[in-house]
């Protein structure tokens, strides 16, 4: 019932000009997350799978039922509806008996947690199948999927792990691991334009703070005597920047959190502005069709060649970010572990 596959009409002529493109529903309706998992669209239809919607009302009632029931962003099912603008548009608000809008309890599926889903199914079936090659055959060469990733997992544990943390790392590796993989499978997936994949989920900054605060929580977890000691007290630091105002402890306490709100603003920047300028050199295309077939071919032209180097850019990007992440988190458990 839930997954079925529909097809939406587009809003009428009253509500949204079919005729013209209009380049930022294009641009925000590619990088942002949505109670549907978008296709394809078939002339004025659009072709998606419907996803369930799990809300909890301002009288602590639970609803659940497929997104299909919103035929049109501006339909209401059962009080609901999704909101076009203010501070919830986008998202799902109840209308309440005033008229005003309560943002309820959202535990909905929206299509970032089913690319994430589907992200951790893909890992697990590849490490899986990869595990029992080695159990089957340890002494036999890497070949397929092997060859391809045991030269990472040796990097991540020998240059990442063990480098910057030294004694102990082996109890992190399992973590970083995972980081690093997590991160570069969704920031990959998230360039292929072809269902179920193409979803920006590391260009969403609830995503890459839930990351963080993985992060984090594991720093805390490591931390020693001698950790705290230095964050509130300093040694090496005179007295009267410590007492009877404590300013440099307060540094150190801003200091623990600044790390993982780096962690979280440089992977969101990053995979959300590769995104938007791709999709904006695609939607120029559309853009300057009205300017006759001459004009628009040779913008076309430009458009497609700057799109490919910029994918190939994005791919660089996401190979990249995944190693920063999971190097600086490394770096972090090593200051909270080592004196």
């Amino acid at each position: 019932m839930f997954f079925a596959v529909s097809l939406k009409a587009g809003e009428s002529a009253s509500e949204h000009d079919n005729s013209a493109f209009h380049i930022k529903d294009f641009i925000f309706g590619h990088i942002s997350n949505d109670y549907e998992y978008h296709i394809a669209d078939v002339g004025k239809h659009q072709i998606s799978i419907p996803l369930p919607v799990i809300v909890r009302s301002s009288e602590g009632k639970w609803f659940v039922f497929p997104s299909s029931k919103f035929n049109h962003k501006h339909d209401s099912y059962r009080g609901f509806r999704i909101a076009n603008e203010g501070r919830y548009s986008g998202q799902i608000v109840e209308i309440l008996p005033d008229g005003s809008e309560y943002r309820p309890v959202d535990l909905s599926v929206t299509k970032n947690v089913v690319t994430i889903l589907l992200t951790v199914a893909i890992l697990c079936v590849v490490f899986i199948s990869v595990r029992r090659k080695y159990t089957r055959d340890p002494l036999k060469a890497p070949r397929g999927l092997q060859a391809i990733l045991e030269p990472v997992i040796l990097f991540v544990t020998e240059d990442i792990a063990k480098a910057a943390i030294g004694k102990g790392f082996e109890k992190y590796t399992g973590f970083l691991l995972t980081m690093f993989f997590l991160i570069l499978t969704l920031n990959l997936t998230g360039l292929i334009p072809v269902f179920p994949f193409g979803t920006n989920v590391t260009g969403n900054i609830n995503v890459t703070a839930a990351l963080a605060v993985c992060t984090f929580f594991v720093t805390m977890i490591s931390t020693t005597r001698e950790y705290w000691h230095h964050k509130l007290w300093t040694p090496g630091v005179p007295v009267w920047l410590k007492v009877p105002l404590p300013l440099m402890p307060t540094v150190e306490i801003i200091s623990i959190f600044t790390g993982p709100v780096a962690l979280i603003i440089r992977l969101f920047a990053n995979m959300l502005s590769g995104h938007m300028v791709v999709t904006v050199l695609v939607g120029m295309i559309f853009v300057f069709a009205s300017l006759g077939p001459v004009v628009d071919s040779g913008i076309s032209a430009i458009s497609v060649a700057f799109s490919i180097f910029m994918m190939a850019l994005d791919i660089l990007v996401s190979f990249i970010q995944a190693y920063v992440f999971t190097l600086l988190s490394a770096l972090y458990f090593a200051s909270a572990k080592h004196p």
